[in-house]
């Protein structure tokens, strides 16, 4: 059976996307995204009380298990700030 192998920009592109994203909302606690009371939020919204308690080893758990879903959700933001660019810059 061949390998499908992804095109190295394609990857690019999906890791800036989520990485811009993380810069934008972790700011304040980007060296713990989990203590950000805006992330705790987003994750306790979208999962319920799977994400209550958030420390460190659950956020990067969350984050593996979820990361389908946080890509689809990351592309829909990307798409609606292109958005509100688009709409509000004259």
């Amino acid at each position: 059976m061949e390998e499908v192998q992804v095109p190295a920009l394609y990857t690019f592109v999906r890791m800036w996307k989520m990485l811009r994203y993380y810069l934008i909302v972790a700011r304040g606690y980007r060296l713990n995204p989990w203590k950000s009371p805006y992330l705790c939020w987003r994750f306790e919204t979208f999962l319920g009380p799977e994400a209550a308690g958030m420390n460190a080893g659950k956020f990067f758990h969350l984050m593996w298990k979820h990361r389908n879903q946080m890509e689809r959700f990351v592309d829909w933001a990307t798409e609606r700030r292109r958005f509100q660019r688009r709409r509000y810059s004259g």
